[in-house]
């Protein structure tokens, strides 16, 4: 349980609700980048229309879920549904900013897991929508993670924080590259995405070495359950059958550092 007064004497129940609503605005955020990147466009400029109609959407129907559950899941203009992969974000978003304040150890620890869920989330879902890491946002979880490290071992053992932190970026990436290779290899054919081994870099350095197997084997679980459910609606699975990898690490790592904290 998360002791608030480590660092603010704030009742938990505000900083719950407030990480909700921010973590939901973030969502709402995440929702248009999921859609805005892929095309290129500018993810912090343009107004933000309905994908149907392409109906300025006035600021009373941009409240994350609310708005949602008020239109019943329909643009009020032309009748169509709206994208649900938006309100999932919305949704993920205020999980993201309001459990770390139940089961995180401390403030520091749930502030830095907002952090790291959001982009995450956002990660997780351009790979699972896009089968897409962009670089970009992989150097940008890489180094929030570099700089949460060091700011947290600013007050004592800076130096064996930040080995096992670049201990585990190294082994990160170094186990899926190394797959990648002998896949490659073996079959003549990429058999991983190339941004999965940065990613799981990127995650080493939040969550360390031991992190980093712990995510693995909690990435390689989901995938086996993401199989059977697969199988359960009739869709067929086979060898070459893509999952997103990069949705399946992002999901077990982000569980793992708040109930764990830093590696």
């Amino acid at each position: 349980m998360l002791q608030t007064d480590t660092l603010w004497l704030v009742p938990q129940w505000v900083m719950i609700a407030g990480g909700g609503i921010l973590g939901a605005l973030m969502g709402s955020f995440i929702g248009a980048a999921l859609v805005r990147m892929p095309q290129g466009a500018s993810v912090v400029f343009g107004r933000s229309r309905c994908d149907s109609c392409g109906k300025v959407l006035a600021p009373v129907e941009l409240v994350p879920i609310v708005s949602f559950v008020l239109s019943r899941g329909k643009c009020r203009a032309c009748g169509a549904s709206i994208d649900r992969w938006q309100t999932g974000a919305e949704v993920a978003g205020l999980l993201i900013g309001a459990l770390p304040w139940i089961f995180a150890e401390d403030a520091l620890v749930a502030l830095c897991a907002m952090l790291m869920g959001w982009q995450l989330l956002l990660l997780g879902l351009l790979d699972l929508k896009h089968l897409w890491l962009p670089m970009r946002l992989v150097g940008a979880l890489a180094l929030s993670g570099i700089v949460a490290v060091a700011g947290l071992g600013w007050a004592g053992d800076m130096h064996a924080r930040l080995f096992a932190s670049l201990t585990g970026g190294v082994l990160g990436w170094g186990i899926l590259a190394a797959v990648s290779f002998a896949y490659r290899r073996t079959r003549g054919v990429e058999g991983m995405g190339r941004g999965d081994p940065p990613l799981l870099g990127a995650i080493g350095l939040w969550l360390g070495p031991l992190g980093v197997v712990e995510v693995l084997l909690g990435a390689s679980i989901a995938g086996i359950l993401a199989a059977v459910a697969m199988m359960a609606m009739k869709r067929e699975v086979a060898g070459d059958t893509v999952l997103p990898l990069g949705s399946l690490l992002a999901c077990a790592a982000w569980p793992l550092f708040v109930l764990q904290g830093f590696g």
